[in-house]
């Protein structure tokens, strides 16, 4: 577990500072284009979720089928992927270009918001399809335990992009100062290296070459299995985002503002997070594994584990962000008014990280185990009541603002966190890691 983790907790936080680091260039535009580049961001989150379609079931089948010795198996799912990765993004990218406007007033964006907030998102569209080529691949990679190979192509592609875009944004000797689009320029170009160095790696170290088809083909029966996993984790991730939209229009309801604000705390929560996401990461390629050989009591053990560690974990770091609030909040502005607010939001995150560390893990671990429906029947009311309806109701109607609204983000994932740890504590999982077993069976059979 280690051995995964501590790459993918690396990833995660040359992310996460890539986000923050954006976000301050922004910031020191001014707080009205710090509060476009978060809005368009979370726009371009939301419309990327569509890849989860796949990303969801790629590791998870890749996984089961290296676990039960199926290799080649595993390659035909890496190839199928590539191809829908390709419509995916294409699809993500052409919303982005052709309805940010539409999306923008969606969310509420605020009038001063707006004229900065469209080019930003228009200028995203091509990175978006770059970023879906290089999720997918990257996911493959993971699934071979290549973590450090990964993570050397993050590195270069953040590097890169950092690199590129503060010149591109404020100005450098011949280049001029381009503003907000100049971040997703430098985001596009840092992506298509990173495409490049993804190809190499699967050609050098897992023996996969991309044929010219396979960037367009969808085969049925490899897609088929990536489905039965992705649909259900599309599906909810998919509520999941779009009831935290309702939070972001919220947001953007309270004023320029309390959007600025909001952002800046998503940030630093990044940082706070990243280690239960690294660890529920790394516990669904182990699942996976271990329900691909059929050792249940062993993936047993390793959720308990983990779980445990990232729950101490995420409410050390929660405190001690909070504890820093109003030196971090520093970083981005110099507004008291936002910085207090901002300070307000992060005690509430100690509260909030527990449950959102229960929800990373097992649902991870759910998902590994093929019981991918649940996680999106059993939380789609939360999300919906909790999450968007709480956002409202207590941020707007009862006029509590922005720590309405993280009270309300607390209350679903300590409602959800709990319904997956009872899941998997009664063994309900179990019947669908059989069935999953069961599934590569004949593989074995005819391949063996």
């Amino acid at each position: 577990m280690f051995n995964l983790a501590w790459p993918l907790l690396v990833e995660l936080g040359m992310a996460i500072a890539s986000s923050v680091i954006g976000t301050g260039l922004a910031s020191r535009i001014s707080d009205e284009a710090g509060g476009a580049f978060a809005i368009a961001s979370q726009v371009s989150a939301t419309l990327f979720i569509l890849f989860r379609i796949i990303g969801a079931g790629v590791s998870v089948v890749v996984t089961q089928n290296l676990g039960a010795g199926q290799r080649q198996a595993a390659n035909r799912v890496a190839c199928a992927v590539v191809g829908a990765s390709t419509w995916l993004g294409a699809v993500t990218g052409l919303l982005a270009l052709l309805g940010a406007n539409g999306l923008l007033h969606l969310l509420n964006a605020p009038a001063e918001v707006l004229p900065l907030a469209a080019p930003l998102l228009q200028a995203l569209a091509p990175a978006m399809l770059l970023d879906a080529w290089n999720a997918s691949m990257a996911s493959v990679m993971r699934a071979h335990l290549r973590t450090r190979d990964t993570l050397v192509v993050l590195v270069i592609m953040h590097v890169s992009h950092l690199a590129l875009a503060i010149p591109m944004m404020h100005g450098w000797g011949p280049i001029p100062a381009l503003g907000l689009p100049g971040y997703a320029y430098a985001l596009a170009i840092s992506r298509a290296i990173g495409l490049a160095l993804h190809l190499l790696m699967w050609r050098v170290h897992l023996g996969i070459c991309v044929a010219r088809d396979d960037w367009w083909r969808l085969p049925r029966r490899e897609l088929g299995a990536v489905l039965h996993i992705g649909l259900p984790g599309a599906a909810e991730n998919i509520a999941w985002r779009l009831a935290f939209m309702v939070s972001v229009a919220t947001a953007a309801e309270l004023g320029a503002k309390s959007l600025a604000t909001q952002a800046y705390v998503l940030q630093l929560m990044g940082g706070v997070m990243m280690f239960s996401i690294a660890t529920g990461l790394a516990v669904e390629i182990v699942v996976g594994y271990l329900i691909g050989a059929g050792r249940l009591r062993e993936a047993h053990g390793v959720v308990r584990r983990a779980l445990a560690r990232g729950l101490v974990v995420c409410i050390l770091i929660a405190a001690c962000a909070a504890l820093l609030g109003r030196w971090l909040l520093g970083w981005f502005t110099q507004d008291q008014d936002i910085i207090a607010a901002g300070a307000t939001l992060l005690w509430i995150t100690v509260l909030l990280e527990p449950g959102r560390t229960f929800n990373l893990v097992v649902i991870n671990a759910l998902r590994a185990a093929g019981d991918a429906r649940f996680p999106v029947m059993a939380g789609a009311l939360s999300m919906l009541l909790v999450l968007a309806g709480g956002s409202w109701l207590l941020g707007v109607v009862l006029g509590w603002g922005l720590p309405g609204v993280w009270i309300a983000y607390a209350a679903d994932e300590w409602i959800r966190g709990l319904i997956m740890w009872r899941r998997w504590q009664t063994h309900a999982w179990v019947p669908h890691a059989r069935a999953s077993r069961k599934r590569l069976r004949p593989v074995i059979v005819v391949e063996g």
